[in-house]
Parts: C-alpha cells; structure tokens; sequence
C-alpha cells in the first residue's frame, strides 16, 4: 500500500464458539459497532443435521460466547440483519418481518405488504438510513418495495426496471441526505429507482473497457462511495452518483466474489475462496490469505473478519500512529516514544531523544496521547501513555485535560472490550455513538453494573448514568417470574431510593405487562408522584385506591379522573354509593354534575331528599334556552320542593316571580323585551312608555315601597323631558326621598332652570351643597353666611377657585402685580378687636353692604365678619375707601386667594383678596378698584 494507505490486521478475540461453529455451514448476519452475531444453518448447503430439525437461530457475541437461541417454528428465512438498536430482523419469504432482541425475545412484526406476500420474496437487504435501520426487498417478480424505519414501516413501491424478465445481475442501497436511492445492474446497464420517481433513471458509469455485466456492487458506510464488480473482473471505484470515476482495477478474477465491501471510506476489500483483497481507494493493493471460511463485517473505519477460529480487524493505519512507528520516522511523537523506552531502560540516550523533539515536546505529548487511543493492544497503549507522562514532565503549563480524558476513555474501552462483554468497539466508534449509546448497549447485554461503573467512573449526571441503569435494571428484575414478588419490591427500593430521574411507574408499569398485579401495585407504593400512580391503578382495576390518593393529593383534576373513570366502568347504583363515603369526591361529582349534567345532579338529590337543592335546579333549569320544560313548569317544581323543604318564604319568591312571567303579555303587546327583566326595571319601563295605570297595578300587586316607585317616576319623567308632569308630580303630596331627588335630575340632564325651582324646598343642611352643586356660588356663600357655618364657607371657597380662572386678564395682571409687592403671606384668619366704618354714598352705586358683593360676582373680596354690625360706604373715582378702625374683637376670613400683610396706611390694588392684619387699636386704609362693584 502507499505510504498514507497502510492497512493493518489483527487479532481482537479468539472465538469461544470454536468446538460449535462451522463458518463453512453457516449463514451468518453480525451487527455493526461491535454487536452481536446471529448464525443459522445455510438452507443452500446440504449438512448432517443432528436432533430437531427446525432451524435454529443462534445468538452470539462479538468474542464467541453464547448468548441466546431461538427455535425458528414460523416462514422461511431468506435474510438476517441487525438493526441500529440490535434488534435481530428476520426477513421471511412472505414479506413479514419479525424482530427479536438479542435475547431470543420476540418484539414485534410487520409486512411488506399484500403483493409482496402474494408473489413472495428472492431476496432482501437491511441498511442504515438517517431514520434508522430499513428493509429492501426484492420479489419475484422482480419488484422492489423499500421500508426507511422499521420502528414506523411504510411500504413504498419503486419504479420497474425497464424489461427485466430476469433476476437483476445486483442491486443495492444508497441512502443519503434524506434520500433513499437503489441502484440496480440489468446486465451492463445500471437504473437508479427512487421513491419519489415513476420511472427509472438510467445511469452509465464510465469503465474503461466495456463489460457485458455488473456483477457485485458495495456501498461504503456513509453512502458516498460505491464500488461495482464486472464479470470480466474489473473493479470500479467512484463517487455514490456515478459521477467521479476514483479507481479502475483489474482483479484478474472473473468470478463473482463472496463479499465485496468498503474497508472504511479509503479501500474496498473482496473475498475469494482463501484469499482477501484490498483495493486502495486511489492506489495500490494489498493479499491476505485465508485458510478458512470467513465472513466480512464492513464499519465506518475498518472491516471485522469473522472466522471458525479468530476475530479480526483490518483498518487503514490511522495517520498518527502511521507517524509515530513507521520505520525511520522524524516525528516528534517518535522521538518522545524512544526517549521513554530508553528511560525506562535508565539509558542517557533518553536526554539525546529529549534534546531533539525538546521545540515540539508539545506535539509530541498530544501525538502519543491520540496513537493510544487507536491501539487495541493495551501494551501498546501503555507504552504510549507512558510516554506522553513522560513529556508531560517536561512542559510547564501544558493542560492535562485532554491527557485525562483520555485515560478514562481507554479504560472503558478495554472493560467493554473484554471476552466476557465482547463489545470491540474502535477509538473512530466511540466518537460516533457517544458514552450513552454505550451505556444503553451494555444495558441491553444487561451488564448492569459494569454500565453503573462506567457512569460513575465518567462521572455523568444521576439523571443520565446510574439513575437511569437502575431502572433498566428494576424492569429486567420484574420480568423474573419465578422471584417472590414481596423480595423483587425491597430489592428495588433498596437499591433505587427515591434517587433523580427515577420513576417507579414505570416500572411498575413493566411489572402489570408481564402479569405480576400485585407486585406494581406494591411498587406503586414508593412512587412518590400521584400524577403517575393514579392512572396505573385505575388500569389495575384499583378504583378505590386511585380515589383515595387522588383526594389526598389535593388534585382536583386527578379527582375527577378516577370520578369519570369510575362512573363509565362502575354500576350507576354502586358508583353513587361508593362516591357518598367521601365528601370531596361527592362535592367535586356534584360540581360537575351542575355544568355537564343536570340529570344526574336531580337524581342524586332525590336520592339524598335534598328539597332544598332540587328546588334550586328547577330554577336553574328554568332560565336555560334548551330546557325541554316550560319556565311556568320549572317554577313550579321549584315552588313544590320549597314547600317540601317548609321554606315559605322561597316558595313565595317563586310564586311571585311566577306571576312576574305575565311580562310576556306585556312584550306581545309593546313589541318591547319586557322577559326576563326584573320587577324594578319593569315597572320603569312601563313609565316610560307612559303606561301609568300598568305600573301602579304592578306597584300595588307586588307592593312595591313608595321611595322606590317615586325614584322610579321621577328618573322616567326626566329620562322623557317632560318637566312639567315632573314639577306637578313633586306638587301632588309631599314627597317620601324628599325634594333633593327632583335637583338631581334636572341639573343630570342639563336643565338648570327647572333645578332653580325645587332649589328652595332643600332642606336647610344641604341648601349650600346643592346651590354650589347648581353652580349658584353668590348664593351658597349668602346661605352660609347667614347659617353663620364656617365649613360651608370653606366648602364654597374650594369650589369657586376655579371660577377664579375665568376672570379678565386685568384681573390676573393685577393679581401679578399685587404678588410683587406683597412680601408675605400670613394666616387666613385674625383676631382683631372692635371695628367700623365710615362710609358716605357719592354716586349712584347700589352695593351697601359687603355682603351685596357676593350678589354682584365680586366675592374674591368678601369678608365674613361677625360683628355687631356694619356702616355705609364711600366712593372715590379711583374705587371705593374702606377706613377700618380695630377696637372690639372679631374674626374676619377670606374667602378667596392668597392672602396678604398690609403695612399702616398703605394702599393695595390688589384684586384677589382683602386681608386686615393688626395687633392693637389701628385704622387701615384701603382702596379698592370700582369695577368690582359695577352690577352685573
């Protein structure tokens, strides 16, 4: 081979079955990754046939240990495979396909469908596609169905060959990018079928010299390559689309070879009688010999021989490793491997070896590190871990993570390696199924400790290691019939506890499969999740159980899942019987029964003589659109069971409202929705429509109180406008609310006019309240004046501050002005002493009294004295002088704005307030602007 292609071969196991097998008899299917091997005698070879003589399907591992058989009783046998999850697929003549496990038990079956059945199958082929393992067959009549998964099999017809009234010459299957494409060789012509195609597409691959037929063909491991064998002996290598021609080679074997397949993606290997051929990709060619009958088992980095005597490998020398022993080889990871060897010899040519790799000891460590991991010889991999420590030694901050991982990595791979497990998976393998597809597979060989080792030992989360082998482990401890179950239940609670991730449902889910009742339900016990125990215990047939720990869990939902249950698998008599000995669940049925089925509600309150709650669904029943009953007749009902129930007074209220359902006399005659409405809404409608007599009749029948039938008047004849009806209704006797009502709804619907009219008859307490309601200030000011109550002037002075908003900009220009000169502001009250004032009329003004500016809008100047009287005024042109001389006491407040200090005879023109300020016997001077007091 080149010097890049070299192949190896070695040995991985020693076969067990040596005294058992003959490979010569033997039609052998082996799984990939290092699985499992089925052996079934070759119905082709004539051979001496001790005992029964059913075929018999045996099961072994990758090392020759015996580990199932199955006695095949059923279809014969025209292929065996092995499923991606190592389910053993028997391929029968029918079209069926049955699987098994690997321990001989059967999983399930499925067909390839009617025609296929009918016109029986020749051969069959199993492959790997992105959905799983799939089924291609070929029929007699020379059609081919294809399945993608046989977990979800869907039989897909392909397209005919064109004329072909014979077997194909071969036939195989690509499965790519979510394609699934079969090539098919009609002599020197090649089709591609295609599910998604009607017809064939011919393809020509471009062989140097012409053959007259295709007569073997191999796919590599992912399906981008493929090599095709000629009956003239040529070999051709290309690309899977026939495209890229890699290699032409001439075998000088005409013959069709026993096994043609890809060795990784780089050479093809075929296997004569005796002797094995390896065809380099590109270049070169390599012979083994073969002494015997072989079988080989392609994998994604190598092929695994399969012999009488021996399990072998045949791989392209991965390049590291090529580098480090290839003969004369400069590599760093070379030199480090000598040095080690010389230093475990205690040699000085150690340091030599040192000092020459000593710029790329780096190198050299991860070289040696990735060459162990390749190695199957611990040996090999020992002295290659010793070296990469080695050089450790001599890098001061190299990380030794990868170094680590590493070691671990390569002693699970040799624990799973080992001739008891037979599992010899590659370093390129292990990459590509991951640790966990691992743990699953020693789980399925039941290795259950080994895998809860390895878990710990990589220190993988509970969830994903022990916890979930475990329970792998508590199904397969079910499943032993012959344990005593009570033992099988402590076993598996001592061993899981309530570790993470572990579900004891399940189990003992797995534990009511195999038939053992008593031993799930025991297990259910542990289970600490009454979501997960409910539903195995109503399948049990445990209904009581189910109830009483749906009730303890508090779950209404889970209540009403065993109540549901029970009423569709239970006697109506014996549910409702059993139902009664716990309240929650009898309270939970009952709220159900009144929002999905009134029925059934009525008949368990009849069963309970609960008058009271029957009487309560005839009136439920009665305002329902799909009661089959008339609303009279459920009223009655109701009515009935009151009087059982001796409730007079809810019999009444049914009576009455009885009566009430006159009110669709009243909507036949109005053309009005007048059902359903209630007494008060009534008998205002009738207002409205100016049914007076109608809605006295109802007021006397049903003795409605006055204050309501005089609300009920009033907001109608406001609702209609009509006014007057209103003030000769607030005249015809005195009123029961009083005359505040009739303010009410004028000033709500805008007319203040007719407000002004009831506005005198309020009563004295609420006088100033309803004025500021009406927006009468002036007169809500004189009002409490006169009541001499100070909190209804404070009321009237918050109410007028925004009417303050509204006054000329004079005022507030004035207002600005008064602000710059006042320097501060004082209390709101003062307590002076005896005052009066000298005032002369010099015009025709008509405002005597302070008490008239509020009547003229200028209350922003009022003050309300209590004194013992006030005198005349005098006005100037300028406006009006006030002289003020303090001697007896009296507050003054004001009513409005800020309030201001005014010094001795200083004159403010201040528009927003007057304020007096003194603290003995001192007269004030202050003029106020005349167009205060204009009239208005």
């Amino acid at each position: 081979m080149a010097k890049d292609n070299q192949t190896r071969k070695f040995e991985i196991y020693s076969m067990a079955w040596q005294n058992e097998v003959n490979m010569e008899n033997m039609s052998v299917a082996a799984a990939p990754y290092g699985g499992p091997v089925a052996l079934i005698r070759d119905r082709k070879k004539f051979v001496k046939v001790q005992g029964i003589g059913k075929p018999i399907i045996s099961i072994y591992s990758a090392s020759g240990k015996n580990i199932s058989s199955i006695v095949w009783s059923s279809g014969q046998i025209i292929q065996l495979g092995w499923s991606s999850t190592e389910d053993l697929l028997c391929i029968q003549d029918d079209g069926s396909v049955l699987m098994y496990d690997m321990f001989g038990a059967y999983q399930h079956t499925f067909s390839m469908g009617q025609e296929a059945k009918d016109t029986k199958l020749i051969e069959a082929k199993i492959f790997t596609s992105l959905s799983g393992t799939g089924v291609a067959v070929l029929t007699s009549s020379y059609r081919i169905f294809l399945v993608n998964s046989v977990k979800e099999p869907k039989v897909r017809r392909l397209a005919e060959v064109p004329s072909l009234s014979v077997p194909p010459s071969s036939w195989t299957i690509i499965s790519e990018d979510r394609q699934t494409r079969v090539l098919v060789a009609k002599d020197r012509e090649l089709y591609v079928l295609k599910p998604s195609e009607q017809h064939a597409l011919p393809v020509v691959p471009d062989f140097t010299e012409p053959v007259s037929s295709v007569i073997e063909m191999a796919v590599s491991q992912n399906n981008r390559h493929v090599a095709l064998f000629a009956d003239s002996g040529r070999l051709w290598i290309g690309s899977a689309d026939l495209r890229q021609r890699y290699r032409e080679f001439d075998t000088k074997c005409p013959s069709r070879p026993k096994q043609l397949v890809w060795c990784g993606t780089e050479a093809v290997i075929a296997y004569w009688e005796n002797v094995l051929l390896v065809i380099g990709r590109q270049t070169d060619h390599i012979y083994y010999a073969s002494d015997s009958a072989i079988r080989l088992i392609p994998e994604m980095d190598g092929v695994r021989v399969l012999s009488t005597l021996s399990h072998e490998m045949i791989q392209k020398v991965p390049l590291v490793v090529q580098q480090i022993f290839r003969i004369n080889s400069t590599d760093p990871g070379s030199y480090l491997l000598e040095a080690s060897k010389q230093f475990q010899k205690r040699s000085h040519r150690a340091d030599e070896y040192i000092r020459l790799v000593k710029d790329h000891l780096e190198v050299a460590v991860k070289q040696c590190i990735e060459a162990a991991g390749y190695e199957f010889d611990t040996r090999n991999q020992m002295m290659l871990i010793r070296a990469a420590q080695f050089g450790k030694g001599f890098i001061a901050d190299l990380n030794s993570d990868y170094y680590v991982r590493m070691c671990r990595l390569l002693r699970v791979l040799n624990a799973v390696r080992d001739h008891k497990i037979g599992i010899p998976v590659t370093y390129t393998q292990m990459h590509h199924l991951t640790i966990q597809v691992l743990l699953d597979r020693l789980v399925l060989r039941r290795h259950y400790y080994l895998a809860i080792q390895i878990a710990k030992y990589l220190k993988l989360p509970y969830n994903e290691g022990s916890s979930r082998i475990l329970a792998h482990w508590a199904c397969y401890k079910v499943r032993q019939t012959q344990l005593d179950r009570e033992q099988v239940a402590r076993d598996i609670a001592d061993k899981l506890g309530y570790a993470p991730g572990v579900s004891y449902s399940e189990i003992a889910m797995k534990a009511a499969d195999c038939g053992r009742k008593q031993l799930a339900i025991k297990l259910m016990d542990y289970e600490p999740r009454a979501r997960l125990q409910i539903p195995l215990l109503l399948r049990l047939g445990e209904n009581l159980p189910a109830l009483v720990k749906a009730i303890e869990s508090g779950n209404t939902d889970l209540v009403y899942t065993v109540l549901l249950h029970l009423r569709e698998n239970m006697p109506l008599g014996d549910f409702q019987m059993a139902v009664r000995n716990y309240p929650v669940a009898q309270a939970l049925y009952l709220k159900y029964c009144r929002d999905h089925n009134r029925e059934t509600l009525r008949d368990i309150y009849v069963q309970e003589d609960d008058y009271n709650a029957q009487a309560a669904c005839f009136i439920r029943e009665s305002y329902d659109p799909k009661n089959t009953l008339t609303m009279e007749a459920s009223l009655s009902a109701a009515q009935e069971s009151y009087k059982r129930a001796r409730n007079d007074f809810a019999a009444g209220l049914c009576e009455e409202q009885q009566k009430l359902l006159r009110q669709k006399t009243l909507e036949d005659k109005f053309r009005r929705a007048f059902v359903g409405r209630s007494l008060h809404d009534t008998v205002y409608l009738l207002l409205l429509l100016h049914e007076i007599k109608l809605a006295d009749k109802l007021r006397t029948e049903y003795r409605v109180t006055d204050r309501r039938y005089w609300w009920l008047r009033i907001l109608s004849l406001s609702e209609l406008g009509d006014w007057l009806e209103l003030d000769k209704f607030s005249k015809s006797k005195k009123s029961p609310i009083g005359i505040e009502p009739f303010v009410d709804v004028c000033l709500k619907h805008g007319n203040k006019y007719e407000a002004q009219k009831y506005l005198p008859k309020v009563k004295d307490e609420l006088k100033v309240k309803y004025y500021v309601k009406a927006g009468m200030f002036e007169e809500a000011a004189r009002i409490a004046y006169e009541q001499k109550d100070l909190q209804a002037l404070l009321f009237v002075q918050g109410r007028c501050v925004s009417a303050d908003r509204n006054k000329p900009k004079e005022f507030t220009l004035a207002i600005q002005e008064h602000d710059m000169h006042c320097q501060t502001v004082s209390e709101t009250s003062l307590m002076v002493h005896h005052h009066q004032m000298a005032v002369s009329d010099r015009s025709s003004y008509r405002y005597k009294r302070v008490s008239d500016f509020v009547k003229a809008g200028a209350h922003h100047i009022v003050c309300h004295c209590f004194t013992r009287g006030l005198t005349t005024n005098t006005l100037s042109s300028e406006g009006m002088i006030i002289h003020i001389t303090l001697t007896l006491e009296m507050t003054i407040k004001v009513i409005c704005g800020s309030v201001m200090t005014f010094k001795p005879r200083t004159e403010c023109a201040c528009m927003k307030c007057i304020y007096l300020f003194a603290k003995e016997c001192v007269s004030y001077t202050v003029i106020v602007p005349a167009w205060l007091f204009q009239p208005l």
